[in-house]
């Protein structure tokens, strides 16, 4: 049988990586809206100089797009690790859940 102070000690540990945890979560979400500010700025610039170069219309997006392929990169890697926070602190609320069934069914036995 695990110990109460055992489960105990690990729920707090859980609650300050939860912590820690969201804190990070909000700056992953400023980097995600940064660069997708950056991107959408950039593509536009780029949309605006080929045109006014006198690129065919029809091709201008698909060129701009390649064009600035790696502000789309970052915009795309800052969503992904945003993503990959998000996950992560869920799991760790799955952890502090479990945790505390265990905390509840221990203290009723």
């Amino acid at each position: 049988m695990i110990e109460l102070r055992d489960i105990t000690k690990e729920l707090l540990q859980v609650g300050r990586r939860l912590s820690k945890g969201a804190d990070e979560l909000f700056k992953l979400a400023k980097e995600k809206a940064e660069a997708e500010r950056n991107y959408r700025q950039a593509l536009a610039a780029e949309i605006l100089r080929l045109r006014q170069e006198g690129h065919p219309v029809t091709l201008v997006p698909d060129l701009a797009r390649g064009n600035i392929a790696e502000a789309k990169f970052e915009r795309d890697l800052a969503e992904a690790k945003y993503i990959a926070g998000r996950e992560a602190l869920d799991s760790l609320r799955q952890q502090a859940s479990a945790l505390q069934s265990i905390l509840r069914y221990q203290e009723d036995a």
